[in-house]
Formats: C-alpha cells, structure tokens, sequence
C-alpha cells in the first residue's frame, strides 16, 4: 500500500495494484483503476477497509471483462460506458451498498425531472460564440491560485482537492488540461478534460463559473472546445459524471449529443451533501485507433 497523494479527506492510494480513493467525505470505497489486481484478493480487502470505517458504498470503474467477480460479491451494475476501453470494451460501474440508507433516493423526483429536460434538449445544441471581450484559454500553472479562487467559491466542498494549488498545477502537468475563460484579465469560467491515455477516454469535468457570469453559456463553450482539442490528441470516448438534479450540466451534455448511461446513486460528495450522479457519454472518434 502507498502514502496517499494529497491529504484532502478522501485520499487516493494504490492497494494491491488497484488505484482507489476512499474516506469520510464521499463515505465509499471507490475503485478508480483495477488494473490487473487480484479481485479474488482484492475485494475481500476493500470490504473490510469499507466495514472499519463504517463507509456505506463500495463503487468501481471496471472493464465488462473483469465484472464476473464483483457480481459474484453482491455488487449490481448501475451504469455503464460503450467504447470505453479503445474504442472496444465497455467500462462498467458496479456498486455494493453497505446500508439500506444509502440505497434511497429521496430526491427521485428532481432527478427523473432533470432527466427528462435533458433528453427533451437531446442534439439540439448549437455552437455559442463567446462575447468579443471574453476569451478562452488553456490553463497554466500560473493560474493556479485564481482556479482554486473559483473551485472554493463554486464547490465549497468536492469530491478531489481542487481547492489547493498545489493539486491543480501537478494534475495540470501529469494527466489533466485545465481550460478557462477570462476577460479583462479575470478568469471566470473553468472546466477539465481528465485523460486516460492507455484507454483513450477522457472524463470532461470541474465545469464552474462564478455566479456574475452565468447564463453565457459558458459550459458549452468550455465542452466543444475541450471535445476538439480531445479528438485531436486521439482520445476515442469522452464522458462526464454530472449531478443527477442539476437540470443545467445535464441538458449541456445532452445538447451536445451526449448519451445516458446510468445513474451512480447517493454516490458522490459535492457542496457538502451525497449526492446522485448521472453518465454521459459520447464517441469523439469512431474509428478505432491501433
């Protein structure tokens, strides 16, 4: 086992060849890459981690090839992304709840409307022009203590520590293009592309804008450019991980031809509560690359 990366509350590390983040925040075990861990091993371990720290949800991103031992385990598949792997292998996401109250959804109703928005705005979106005094930008380093600025002032609190610099500027140059749009110097709207090269998909996320600045759409200006920059570094499968009662980031995926893929539930901390979330996804690329 290795020292966790940051000392945000959920901490990342690596367990028996597996790349997880678990703690109090999200209140789950979170099995962000398998690799080629033992399954066999490792989710009698994980479970047990889960129990002693009395987290009530164990979740995993997987490929459809290693499903067959979290099912035998008790685990239920709740969403699920085509392509994921190169083009050619779906990701699943399997779930095991620890606790009847993590299974209830008492906010179905937000979130069946939210849904339905977003399909009702399906392929109906049109590019935006951003206002001549605004202008968009890839990230530096340099920015990094204003985007954390923004994060805490949007997100008081977040399931990874975008919050601290420190984060931000060494995801920045390890696996992750920050974007941002700014005027008269001032940065006012941030998004992410999150790259996983050795599958080629790319998770398009941290969208937020300071409330003087909504309603400009922003977010689809941020996601059409983040989608061709994307497909121009060979990336075949963009996704996203979206609040499932936020109608907003919702219709913007939706608008932009994105397909729904599942719903994570009570699965993720934002803004300081759990919450539901909804998989998008869409093929930036059709054909496979070698």
């Amino acid at each position: 086992m290795t020292a966790p990366l940051y000392s945000a509350a959920d901490r990342m590390e690596t367990i028996d060849g597996a790349f997880i983040q678990h703690g109090p925040a999200s209140n789950r075990v979170y099995i962000m890459k398998s690799g080629k861990a033992d399954l066999q091993t490792l989710l009698p371990r994980l479970l047990a981690l889960a129990q002693s720290q009395g987290y009530t949800k164990i979740i995993a991103k997987i490929p459809v090839s290693r499903q067959s031992a979290f099912l035998e385990k008790g685990f239920a598949i709740e969403a699920e992304i085509p392509g994921f792997y190169n083009g050619k292998e779906s990701a699943l996401f399997p779930a095991l709840f620890l606790h009847n109250t993590r299974k209830r959804m008492n906010d179905r109703p937000l979130q069946a409307k939210a849904l339905r928005l977003a399909h009702a705005r399906q392929h109906s979106g049109q590019e935006t022009a951003l206002a001549p005094h605004c202008r968009l930008r890839p990230c530096t380093p340099a920015d990094a203590e204003r985007m954390s600025g923004i994060y805490k002032t949007v997100f008081p609190s977040y399931p990874f520590p975008i919050h601290d610099p420190a984060y931000l500027v060494e995801t920045m140059r390890a696996h992750v293009a920050y974007f941002a749009i700014e005027t008269e110097g001032k940065l006012v709207a941030l998004s992410s592309a999150e790259m996983e090269p050795e599958s080629r998909s790319v998770e398009m996320t941290d969208f937020a804008t300071l409330p003087p600045w909504r309603g400009q759409s922003f977010g689809s200006v941020l996601l059409a450019e983040m989608e061709k920059e994307m497909a121009a570094k060979g990336f075949q499968t963009a996704y996203t991980i979206a609040r499932a009662v936020s109608p907003g980031m919702n219709i913007t995926f939706a608008k932009k031809g994105y397909r729904f893929g599942g719903r994570l539930v009570n699965n993720t901390q934002i803004s300081g509560q759990i919450e539901s979330m909804n998989i998008w996804f869409k093929t930036l690329i059709s054909k496979q690359v070698s």
